[in-house]
């Protein structure tokens, strides 16, 4: 089987269109314009969709030579049966088993009609009613029974033809979404739930909301995102419920640096980072701030790390604590542009105390991360007290510890944008698609990046980043897309050398310089 490998975004997304999030309903209210503004009938529409699948469908897995397709009672099992048709006119094999033969939308019966009346020897069968479909393994399994408008669980006779499709051994593709899922909330995914689980999702113009959540990753399998042509006026029209964050976005904000500048053009951040037994922490979030294009950064450590300091980071000077092996007492603040504290700081109350008074005394925007984060957790009455624009940078747990437990990742995501509404400070929720949710609620999702960040110091890199550019003038909001966007660019360009497998933090350093040539301004 010949698996397409063009251009991908996480190698899984494919970068058709842009990458605009639209929810369900939406989607809707597209489909209806576009009809309007083209005009288009709604089953010629259904056909340029499924003639589009078909295209993808055959490039992926076009050795196989017979495709069993699975097809529900609405649009999504239309568009399978378009598919069947159409993949018999190329002369495949197919067999069509309908999950229902009773109330059917107007297209699905169009759909089915034109196939009984082009292909009459076609095998359509129904499914729980007639003898069990045998789908032998050199098959290719469609699944179209439900689409992404899905409002509730699959139970009953819908959940047992999702277990049947799991059941075979064959490779099973789903048209728009795999059947089960719904386009944003899920519910509880501790809970049973009746999914197919899919090797490839072919979804339709705009990849939904919950394709984004680690906890649906079994299910979508590979996803191909597929233009059929949706009006771009409709889109313009209609709201997006977000987007993804894209190199020529990221572009944009950075502006060329004046030939005639000089270090105090680029801002001067303080770091607090690293106690006793944790200076690569502080290390890897120096390297990246100074690899970041900041102008000064000074390191607020205790003695016993300034040598390795020093010594790893020439370029940064450093401040030492009155306590020799963890952050006791807060430094004055007032010559910074951008203040950076939690990588490796440790817990104790000395340093929670140090941490407070930190930032009672900032008067510019701060970076939070990792065990400020926790500390922030214990007291969150302090949070309130943060400066305007700053960023924090928690992965789930600290999440959970900050703004209490969820029951999914949807239920996440809102609690985030709640959290960054209520306390008026940037959200980065780190994870495999990070998500970078604005004071207002505004969100975007990373797709750059690969799970071999997953690695102790990640984090530390990010929050280096993160904190130059905020020393280097720019919004919580920007600085944060821009961080999270080439520091999980640096992260494939260094998994590209190392794999993923052995990839280091300090690979992501080393790629910074590289990340950042793609996205500058020529």
């Amino acid at each position: 089987m010949t698996i397409m490998r063009p251009v991908f975004l996480r190698a899984v997304f494919f970068r058709v269109v842009s990458m605009r999030i639209y929810s369900t309903r939406s989607v809707k209210e597209i489909d209806a314009l576009t009809m309007r503004y083209e005009p288009i009938v709604s089953f010629a529409l259904m056909e340029r969709a499924a003639a589009m699948l078909v295209d993808a469908l055959l490039h992926d897995y076009g050795s196989y030579r017979c495709f069993v397709v699975f097809a529900g009672p609405g649009n999504n099992g239309g568009d399978g049966i378009v598919m069947a048709r159409l993949l018999l006119s190329r002369g495949y094999a197919v067999e069509v088993w309908l999950a229902s033969d009773e109330r059917l939308s107007d297209d699905c019966c169009t759909a089915l009609d034109k196939l009984r009346a082009e292909y009459p020897s076609c095998q359509i069968g129904l499914l729980l009613t007639d003898a069990a479909p045998d789908v032998p393994s050199d098959s290719v399994i469609i699944d179209a029974l439900f689409g992404s408008g899905l409002s509730r669980p699959l139970d009953g006779k819908f959940a047992q033809m999702v277990q049947m499709i799991n059941s075979f051994t064959a490779p099973v593709v789903s048209v728009d979404i795999p059947s089960g899922l719904m386009g944003e909330d899920n519910g509880n995914p501790k809970e049973s739930r009746a999914v197919v689980c899919a090797e490839t999702t072919y979804t339709l113009q705009f990849p939904k909301l919950s394709m984004f959540f680690a906890e649906n990753e079994k299910y979508i399998g590979k996803v191909r995102v597929l233009d059929i042509g949706l009006s771009r006026r409709a889109m313009d029209e209609t709201e997006a419920l977000t987007h993804t964050i894209e190199q020529e976005d990221v572009r944009a904000l950075i502006s060329p640096r004046s030939r005639c500048a000089h270090k105090g053009c680029f801002g001067r951040a303080l770091l607090v980072a690293g106690a006793r037994g944790m200076a690569g922490a502080s290390v890897l979030a120096a390297r990246a701030a100074m690899r970041s294009g900041l102008g000064l950064l000074t390191v607020h450590l205790p003695i016993c790390n300034n040598e390795i300091v020093q010594s790893c980071v020439p370029e940064a000077m450093t401040s030492i604590d009155a306590c020799d092996t963890f952050f006791s007492v807060a430094p004055a603040t007032d010559a910074y542009t951008a203040i950076g504290v939690g990588p490796g700081l440790g817990r104790n109350d000395a340093t929670a105390s140090a941490l407070h008074t930190l930032i009672k005394n900032s008067r510019v925007p701060m970076v939070i991360d990792a065990d400020a984060l926790n500390i922030l957790a214990q007291n969150p009455s302090w949070i309130d007290e943060l400066p305007s624009g700053s960023v924090l940078t928690p992965h789930p747990g600290e999440f959970a510890r900050l703004a209490g437990a969820s029951c999914s990742a949807y239920e996440t995501l809102a609690r985030a944008r709640d959290f960054a509404i209520k306390h008026n400070v940037c959200v980065v929720l780190k994870g495999g698609y990070t998500a970078v949710i604005n004071s207002n609620g505004d969100f975007c999702i990373n797709t750059a990046g690969n799970a071999g960040m997953a690695t102790g110091g990640s984090g530390d890199v990010l929050t280096g980043i993160v904190l130059a550019l905020l020393a280097r003038g720019h919004s919580a909001y920007d600085a944060a897309r821009i961080a999270v966007y080439v520091h999980a660019t640096a992260g494939d360009e260094a998994a590209r050398e190392v794999g993923e497998l052995s990839l280091l933090a300090g690979d992501i350093v080393r790629y910074l310089p590289a990340a950042w040539q793609m996205v500058e301004r020529v």
